[in-house]
């Protein structure tokens, strides 16, 4: 996942944990991906992981289309499919309808690390593109 190579599994979550990022396997049986195309990807039997870091939860899809279902709902072989597949949908809505939006909880946390207003806390993180960590060195 993060290019443990020869990690321990249990060392790797043992650390995720540490870094506050939980990871939960979902027993899907299908997925389904509408695309804007009309052309939608079913996935049957994928591998997905839900992966919550500090309120941001990604969604990761492991596996091959089985078909595809054209703009009328009709499903066609997908053609040379081979390997995995990883697509990942990043919501971190703070409640006006922005996906990309910094999260209120972590402009509070870089406000109070740094000792300096929210507004500023939240230039700090737009700048370092939503990094706590940048933000934070940024602002001391």
């Amino acid at each position: 996942m993060f290019g443990g190579g020869g990690m321990n599994p249990r060392k790797m979550k043992q650390m995720m944990k540490q870094m506050g990022i939980d990871v939960e396997e979902i027993d899907a049986e299908r997925v389904v991906i509408e695309t804007a195309d009309g052309d939608d990807l079913v996935f049957d039997g994928a591998d997905v992981t839900k992966m919550d870091a500090q309120g941001q939860e990604t969604y990761q899809i492991v596996g091959s289309p089985d078909e595809v279902a054209d703009a009328g709902g009709t499903p066609s072989a997908v053609e040379g499919d081979s390997g995995a597949a990883a697509i990942e949908d990043e919501a971190a809505d703070d409640g006006d309808g922005t996906a990309d939006a910094i999260p209120d909880e972590d402009v509070a946390l870089v406000a109070e690390r740094a000792g300096v207003p929210q507004s500023t806390a939240r230039e700090a993180l737009e700048d370092a593109d939503g990094d706590l960590a940048a933000a934070i060195a940024a602002l001391e």
